[in-house]
C-alpha cells in the first residue's frame, strides 16, 4: 500500500485492511505527533488532515486513504495556517499538559482554512469535539481569533 504523508511517498504492507491510520502513523512510520487518547473518535486528541479535511486517524482505516493526500502535525510547516496558529499557540501560552494540542492545532487549521473570519460561536462550534483535559478552551479560543486576525491583515 502507497500513502502520501505530508506530500511524501511512503510504501508498506499493509496486513490488516481494518487497521486505523493512527497505529500506521505512529508504529509503522514513527510519526508520533498524532496523539492516542480515547479510540472511538470522540476526543479529536489524533485528529488529522485527509485531503484537507479532519479525520480521527483512530478510527479511520488506512486501506482507504491511498490516493489522498495526509497532513500530521509533523507537516505543519507546510500549511500557512498551521504555523500561524503554532506561533500564536506558543505566544498565548496554550497548552499545559500538551496532549491534545496537535489534534486542536489541526482541526483549528481546518476550521481557519473553511472559515477565515470566524465568530466566537463559529470557533466552539468548530472545535466542538476537541476536548481538552486541562482546560484551556479559553486560550485556544484566543489563539484562534488572534490568527484569523493576524491571517486577515
Amino acid at each position: 500500500m502507497e500513502l502520501t504523508i505530508n506530500g511524501e511517498g511512503y510504501s508498506f504492507e499493509l496486513e490488516d485492511n481494518g487497521m486505523p491510520l493512527l497505529w500506521v502513523l505512529r508504529d509503522v512510520f514513527d510519526l508520533t505527533g498524532t496523539k492516542y487518547s480515547c479510540g472511538i473518535g470522540q476526543c479529536g486528541a489524533c485528529t488529522v488532515h485527509v485531503d484537507g479535511l479532519t479525520a480521527r486517524s483512530c478510527i479511520t482505516p488506512a486501506s482507504s486513504l491511498e490516493g489522498k493526500k495526509i497532513t500530521t502535525i509533523e507537516g505543519a510547516d507546510s500549511i500557512v495556517i498551521l504555523s500561524a496558529l503554532q506561533e500564536n499557540w506558543v505566544a498565548i501560552d496554550v497548552p499545559q499538559c500538551g496532549y491534545c494540542q496537535s489534534g486542536q492545532l489541526m482541526s483549528a487549521a481546518a476550521l481557519l482554512s473553511k472559515n477565515p473570519s470566524p465568530s466566537e460561536k463559529e470557533i466552539r462550534d468548530g472545535m466542538r469535539g476537541n476536548l481538552c483535559r486541562c482546560g484551556t478552551y479559553t486560550r485556544i479560543l484566543e489563539a484562534i481569533k488572534k490568527t484569523a486576525e493576524d491571517l486577515s491583515s
